[in-house]
């Protein structure tokens, strides 16, 4: 298996998994190519994604989104590469601060330095992401990870 960036060959395969686990594909088409995905190293007939990550990026902070491994696939450590190379992507961009919204995932990312905070701690720009808009619920756990 590797990671590599996304390309909107991809969007299908990625809003499909999404859809499978139940998480929100609103906007994911806007920021398709901000994606890292993971593929079998031998390329299945129907470029079967295992896992996929995202990023928005809003100046020096960004939401990381869409963070979603194929339940074949979870409890191998593809998830855990995947943040740690989003992460050192995003700093490459100039990247400081890192967002995100659970509903299920708030003790993993816990364990990768992610801590809750109120959601009036969000950077303002990341406010006009379709996540904080209403694609996840208000339910949902706050987290920042400052890169």
């Amino acid at each position: 298996m590797r990671i590599r960036s996304a390309t909107l060959h991809d969007l299908d395969g990625i809003c499909a998994l999404l859809n499978s686990a139940q998480l929100p594909t609103v906007g994911v088409e806007r920021h398709v190519t901000d994606f890292l995905v993971v593929q079998r190293e031998e390329r299945a007939p129907d470029d079967e994604i295992l896992a996929a990550i995202g990023i928005e990026r809003y100046g020096d902070a960004a939401l990381l989104r869409s963070m979603v491994v194929h339940e074949d696939a979870r409890g191998t450590g593809i998830g855990t590469r995947l943040v740690h190379e989003l992460e050192q992507r995003a700093t490459r961009h100039a990247v400081h601060t890192l967002v995100l919204l659970t509903t299920t995932a708030d003790r993993w990312f816990a364990t990768l330095g992610y801590l809750p905070i109120n959601r009036e701690d969000v950077p303002v720009a990341l406010l006009e992401s379709a996540e904080f808009r209403g694609a996840c619920p208000a339910s949902a756990v706050v987290m920042r990870k400052r890169l």
